[in-house]
């Protein structure tokens, strides 16, 4: 019966702890995809340009609970000692939350008089963090201007992010002598491609001057990822509740072999088939049920420590699971004692007590 027990329990604890890291797994993953950048882009949808105040609306639209960061982007060229280079004005506090690949030397600009330099630019004029650079250029109005900022940082991401000077929104709208044009937003949102669609859509639909695009090579490969996993903790969970069936079955059948002459006692003192069967069916829906809230219980300590190994993040508790866990354990342990039950009701009393 022990042994039975442990079937159960570990088919249970099996269960439990997939079936976790099955509804999990989107959170988790989705948190994976997201320190690869952004998943969705905000462009105008004419000729104008990107209006700030159509961004803070599509902030209102996407859910705070799915929004991880939305960074908005202008660009003007500038030089550095009489070469053009882009400028970029942006939000440093959000940039950190939908390029977290960023790799920076140094710090993230703190004032409107630190800016952030690609790698490219860098090398190109030879400058490096702590050192003082003079941007110029020529403001909307047709004036020309000429500031000089410190380098609070170098910027490294193998893509055409090295070649800008990133400074302050405000500062960079200063300077251009206009402001609340934008050239494009990135946001990153938690959600799963159908998800994401959605939410573009939304957007589309509510607010005017914005095409919302999507990354297709970040949400399809997201959805690509999820299905495989969530296939595969299907097919495992499949495999080893019917292993656990089978196990339970014939530890079940060695009981019954073991307790043939206690079942021939009983019935020749007049126990009926129904009551050997509530008997040995009892054993098992019991040996299920405490299998069951053990596996609950390991399960979770079992999902845990596979979330924290692959994704390094614990893993939320699902309530609902518990009755759930309980309840298939006891279904799995009644079918795999059916037949172990039909052999204890074939005992016949005068072949197994013969010689008694």
């Amino acid at each position: 019966m022990l042994v039975a027990l442990l079937a159960v329990a570990i088919g249970a604890t099996i269960l439990s702890g997939l079936v976790t890291i099955y509804y999990d797994v989107p959170r988790q993953m989705g948190q994976e995809f997201r320190s690869y950048g952004a998943n969705l882009l905000l462009v105008s949808a004419n000729t104008d340009a990107l209006k700030a105040e159509s961004v803070s609306h599509v902030r209102s639209i996407i859910p705070s609970g799915k929004l991880v960061g939305l960074t908005p982007f202008r660009y003007e060229t500038i030089k550095i000692n009489n070469q053009p280079f882009m400028a970029a004005g942006t939000d440093f506090g959000e940039v950190q939350k939908t390029s977290p690949y960023w790799l920076v030397s140094g710090d993230y600009p703190k004032t409107d008089g630190e800016v952030l330099v690609g790698q490219t630019v860098a090398n190109a004029v030879a400058l490096s963090t702590g050192a003082k650079v003079a941007l110029n250029g020529v403001a909307s109005d047709g004036k020309a201007f000429s500031e000089q900022f410190t380098v609070s940082g170098i910027v490294q991401t193998g893509g055409s992010e090295e070649e800008c000077v990133y400074l302050t929104l405000p500062k960079l709208e200063s300077l251009m002598k206009n402001s609340g044009a934008l050239d494009v937003a990135e946001c990153s949102v938690s959600a799963s491609g159908k998800e994401l669609e959605n939410i573009a859509n939304t957007i589309s639909a509510n607010v005017d001057g914005i095409n919302p695009r999507l990354v297709k090579r970040l949400a399809k490969s997201e959805g690509t990822v999820l299905t495989k996993l969530q296939s595969l903790v299907y097919i495992v969970t499949l495999v080893v509740l019917i292993l656990t069936m089978v196990c339970v079955a014939t530890t079940m059948m060695a009981v019954v072999a073991e307790r043939r002459q206690e079942i021939g006692l009983e019935k020749s003192l007049g126990a009926s088939n129904q009551s050997i069967v509530c008997e040995f069916l009892g054993e098992g829906l019991f040996l299920g049920a405490l299998g069951g809230v053990l596996g609950v219980v390991l399960g979770f300590a079992f999902a845990q420590a596979v979330s924290i190994n692959v994704f390094t993040r614990s893993i939320s508790f699902q309530p609902l699971l518990v009755p759930i866990t309980i309840v298939v354990s006891v279904a799995i342990t009644g079918l795999a004692c059916l037949l172990p039950v039909r052999s204890a009701t074939e005992v016949d009393p005068a072949l197994v007590l013969k010689g008694e």
